[in-house]
């Protein structure tokens, strides 16, 4: 029971945190949804999701996520070299252009803490895997790119000095800029391609919320 109490805490915080200007919010799982949901492949026992294989459309960086998480997977986080190193086989191998991931600029409500500050260093987080992420100016536990529209290493937020625009989320683009398969900020709102993983949590939530459900 304790343990359902975190997951409980867990989701309502993420809710709370993510609120957007136009009212949308992060959803909770679907348990009916989490059982259909489709699973392109295993890695190291996780299931995934990539959004290009199927006949969807792409989507914003919340609209992708929330897809995810109405069927008990996050966007996929890259907390990890190993994570890395197998999303950029996939993006190579399926010859995808863009995918969202979950990381995220700490720019919303609850970012005020000092860890992370200064925020264009300290400032981006795995929402999916409630991890922050390493500096950005931390070349060998990162995979920023060195450069972007304009030549200059990212994030570069590059989008807000044309039009306005926060760069606050995270893609990983192929190739774009010459550069290999590498990080970059993007605009939150642009329509991308998205890779999704199973998150335990929420699956356990799920399968809390409706016994009844066969979750795999």
């Amino acid at each position: 029971m304790r343990a359902l109490i975190v997951v409980l805490l867990i989701c309502m915080a993420s809710c709370a945190n993510a609120q957007f200007r136009n009212g949308r919010k992060l959803e909770l799982p679907e348990p009916v949804l989490c059982a259909k949901r489709i699973i392109h492949e295993i890695n190291n026992g996780t299931n995934y999701f990539y959004h290009w294989r199927a006949n969807i459309s792409e989507e914003d960086w919340l609209g992708a996520r929330n897809y995810c998480r109405l069927r008990c997977m996050d966007l996929i986080s890259l907390e990890t070299k190993e994570k890395n190193d197998f999303l950029k086989a996939v993006i190579a191998r399926d010859d995808v252009d863009e995918v969202w991931t979950s990381g995220r600029l700490c720019d919303f409500s609850g970012c005020q803490r000092k860890q992370f500050f200064p925020r264009h260093i300290n400032g981006w987080i795995w929402t999916g895997a409630f991890e922050q992420l390493a500096p950005t100016t931390d070349k060998a536990r990162t995979d920023w790119s060195w450069t972007g529209e304009t030549g200059d290493p990212q994030p570069d937020n590059w989008e807000y000095t044309q039009n306005r625009k926060l760069e606050s989320c995270l893609a990983v683009f192929n190739n774009k800029y010459n550069d290999g398969i590498r990080w970059h900020d993007a605009a939150c709102s642009r329509r991308r391609s998205f890779a999704c993983e199973d998150i335990r949590e929420l699956l356990i939530y799920a399968r809390f919320l409706r016994p009844d459900v066969d979750i795999p």
